[in-house]
């Protein structure tokens, strides 16, 4: 296999100044833990703008997004290098297709991350949307069924199109917390996290706005409705996800594999052997010791 083609980050000085400085200063932070490599990956449904977040944050157009094609048709991996920090982003195909999980795409995409290892999940979804359903929970329950529960502990809800205009007379604020509840919800349920364990996981969430419309402020950032210069606060969120003391996720085989259908049950034999003999075979050989003694024996025995 052909090693990966890392660039110098070049898109970063497309960057209006303040932006950079604060991205530098990010990846600065990220040096000081010893951390000379960070590799994202970034899922989720289709057209929910997974190919325009990663050219977003690059700084450049590194994955093609055409009106035709609005993502990539298989997984890509975009490096940058600077200052001696690699920064990896992998983009991947929706994997929902006909209204359900693809499980084809699914199977490119364990493929394409075999001994790779994820540093931070961005699950990409759109803020504009109003509903959910039972096809997100089925896309959670995909993604954990590939790399476990623990994913969740290293991801981020990216929300897109996050220049919306609130409806039903909500505030800015009002909208975002409802719908984050509502996909967060989904998470735990598509997940499967007890109850128990639902207060010990908080994924954060980040909003996005690649149109080319968005507002911007003073120093030229892009900005939300609430003010907040976007591309600085995503990579900052990504950031402290990184640092967080949850170990990354490392892409073997056997986690491509999955559980082995043969082993399935094995854990409860020794359960079963013990119920077998303790319930079982010994009151069996009661039994039979009782009716031996209890046998009349002949006077000539």
């Amino acid at each position: 296999m052909a090693s990966q083609l890392i660039r110098e980050w070049s898109g970063i000085q497309q960057f209006p100044p303040a932006t950079q400085d604060k991205l530098l200063e990010l990846l600065g932070r990220l040096k000081e833990k010893k951390r000379d490599k960070l590799t994202i990956l970034v899922m989720g449904k289709g057209g929910v703008g997974k190919s325009s977040t990663v050219n977003s944050i690059i700084g450049e157009r590194a994955v093609t997004v055409s009106a035709f094609q609005s993502e990539a048709p298989r997984p890509v991996m975009v490096s940058r290098e600077r200052s001696g920090f690699t920064l990896n982003i992998i983009d991947t195909p929706g994997i929902v297709e006909g209204g359900y999980v693809n499980d084809q795409a699914i199977d490119i995409i364990k493929r394409f991350l075999l001994n790779k290892t994820i540093d931070v999940l961005l699950y990409v979804d759109r803020l504009d949307a109003y509903r959910v359903d039972t096809l997100d929970k089925q896309v959670v329950k995909a993604i954990s069924n590939i790399f476990g529960q623990e994913i969740w502990h290293r991801a981020i809800l990216v929300l897109t199109h996050a220049q919306v205009s609130p409806p039903d007379s909500l505030t800015y604020n009002e909208f975002l917390s409802k719908r984050s509840e509502a996909l967060l919800k989904v998470v735990h349920l598509g997940a499967r996290f007890k109850n128990q364990d639902i207060e010990s996981i908080s994924i954060p969430v980040g909003l996005v706005e690649n149109s080319t419309r968005c507002n911007k402020n003073g120093k030229d950032e892009k900005i939300l409705p609430n003010g907040t210069a976007w591309i600085p606060s995503i990579v900052e969120t990504i950031t402290k996800v990184a640092l967080t003391e949850s170990e990354s996720i490392f892409v073997d085989q056997k986690l491509i594999d999955g559980p082995n259908p043969n082993d399935r049950g094995k854990i409860f034999i020794p359960l079963i052997l013990a119920f077998q003999y303790f319930f079982v075979l010994k009151p069996i050989q009661r039994w039979i010791k009782n009716d031996i003694d209890k046998e009349v024996k002949p006077r000539w025995a």
